[in-house]
């Protein structure tokens, strides 16, 4: 039977470090969290979000906009949240309304802001391996297989998923990992052999039972982003947990695996702003 890799259990140890950390500074860190209409599942992760940073010490704000607001709106604010020197992280939560312009919006946050590591500066210092705010998911699941002594150096790592917001910055992130990185999408041929020859596999669709027994083998290491809330609102990943954790070595459970990972990397990324701000360093 496989080992959990217990991302709950882990984020609860980052987070009073986190705590003892920002305990010491002489101000509290603070970031906004942008909404653009009132999804269910982005109400939770804001709530969770806040709840974390109200435990450790920082403070979250919830600036949300109803769903039909023009980006010039939400843009001016994040003009006079760039500026206001007692704000050192801003974070629009994803996915936004298919009108709205995701990306006009994103390129208007200062890179020393950028928590979640989403704009093109931060995206291409990624892509170069320089200095930058990596995004809190793609940081959580490096912090989660560090934890637990996951070998990263030359490890054949295959992502099912190629999202610009999962897939493609995790890809990035890994490769400075010097592993080896497949990408597997909807167009992909035999999913079935690209999976199975992992060392670590990791999907991040959002269709329950996607990867099935047929699609692992003995001695991988699969990590599930995947979230799916089903209508009696249990909440699933991509993984038929169940049955694959019989046959890898380790897995992740959903929920109680990345998210809470995702969270708490955020935080961190909001303290290196902080302390990016305050000493007055610049992302090289």
């Amino acid at each position: 039977m496989a080992k959990i890799l217990e991302g709950k259990k882990l984020s609860g140890l980052l987070a009073l470090k986190l705590k003892k950390k920002i305990d010491k500074l002489t101000t509290k860190p603070k970031m906004v969290i942008i909404q653009i209409g009132d999804l269910k599942e982005s109400n939770t992760y804001i709530r969770n979000k806040k709840l974390l940073a109200e435990r450790v010490g920082a403070e979250a704000i919830h600036k949300k906009y109803p769903e039909k607001t023009r980006e010039s709106r939400t843009i001016a604010d994040i003009l006079k949240f760039n500026s206001d020197k007692s704000i050192h992280g801003i974070m629009v939560q994803l996915p936004a309304p298919k009108h709205f312009d995701i990306e006009r919006v994103l390129e208007t946050i200062e890179p020393k802001k950028d928590v979640d590591g989403l704009t093109a500066f931060n995206t291409k210092h990624l892509f170069d391996n320089k200095e930058a705010f990596i995004p809190a998911t793609a940081k959580g699941i490096l912090n989660l297989l560090k934890t637990y002594k996951i070998k990263l150096v030359g490890a054949k790592i295959v992502i099912v998923g190629a999202s610009s917001l999962v897939g493609r910055p995790l890809m990035l992130a890994l490769l400075n990992q010097s592993a080896t990185v497949t990408i597997c999408h909807k167009n992909t041929k035999n999913l079935e052999e690209e999976t199975r020859r992992a060392d670590i596999l990791i999907t991040a669709v959002g269709k329950p039972k996607l990867i099935t027994r047929k699609h692992v083998a003995r001695n991988q290491v699969v990590v599930d982003i995947g979230i799916t809330v089903l209508k009696n609102r249990k909440i699933v990943g991509d993984v038929d947990f169940d049955k694959v954790r019989k046959i890898v070595r380790a897995i992740t459970p959903v929920p109680g695996g990345v998210g809470p990972m995702t969270v708490v990397s955020l935080l961190e990324n909001l303290l290196e702003a902080y302390i990016l701000q305050t000493q007055k360093r610049s992302l090289h």
